[in-house]
């Protein structure tokens, strides 16, 4: 029997994967979870072998937690609107298992039997969006600039914001819409935004 943790925010999403985990025959729904604080005590007293855990789930990464304080414990992440960075970033860490919430029912039991057996369970789609994503080209103090550009902030207004000159801000913009091959700044926000570095 395999012990699940369900670790999600909204209540109604808990209980249909409560609902359709726990009508399988060798899975057993231990332990419930509506907060990342409350997922390591529920791991370790359920004695919990899978936690299904929601990417947006509030608090600190649930992987990191579990990683440290459960390593017993294998993550299958699930996530509503999945991005292929979102793919990659999860599983360069702890997860094994990464699913799109639209998964059909099977599919996700399957996913839980094989991050139990201690093997990668992610949706082919998601994989193959994960290995064609380019890896971000931007570094902190750019993305820093477009976060702020992406409010509507001009120039000056995110030089004053993050402290810098107004020559400065244009340096990195220019650097941004060459790195990410976009025509204007909005451009540049689309393409970071949908490529999941923002």
């Amino acid at each position: 029997m395999i012990r699940i943790l369900i670790a999600e925010h909204l209540p109604l999403v808990r209980r249909g994967l409560l609902a359709t985990l726990g009508a399988e025959p060798d899975l057993r729904v231990v332990a419930e979870a509506g907060h990342a604080e409350e997922v390591m005590h529920a791991a370790l007293s359920a004695k919990a072998d899978v936690a299904v855990a929601d990417l947006d789930l509030p608090g600190p990464p649930v992987t990191a937690l579990l990683a440290e304080h459960v390593p017993r414990c294998g993550v299958l992440i699930l996530s509503a609107a999945p991005n292929p960075a979102q793919v990659r970033e999860a599983l360069a860490g702890p997860a094994l298992g990464f699913m799109s919430l639209c998964v059909p029912a099977e599919r996700l039991a399957e996913g839980v039997r094989q991050v139990a057996a201690g093997r990668r369970a992610i949706e082919a789609e998601l994989a193959v969006a994960a290995l064609q994503c380019a890896s971000n080209p931007l570094t902190r103090r750019e993305l820093d600039v477009l976060r702020v550009a992406a409010g509507g902030a001009r120039s000056t207004e995110i030089a004053d914001e993050l402290f810098l000159s107004v020559g400065t801000v244009r340096n990195h913009l220019s650097r941004i819409m060459c790195k990410t091959g976009a025509r204007n700044r909005l451009d540049a926000v689309r393409i970071a935004s949908d490529s999941g570095w923002l």
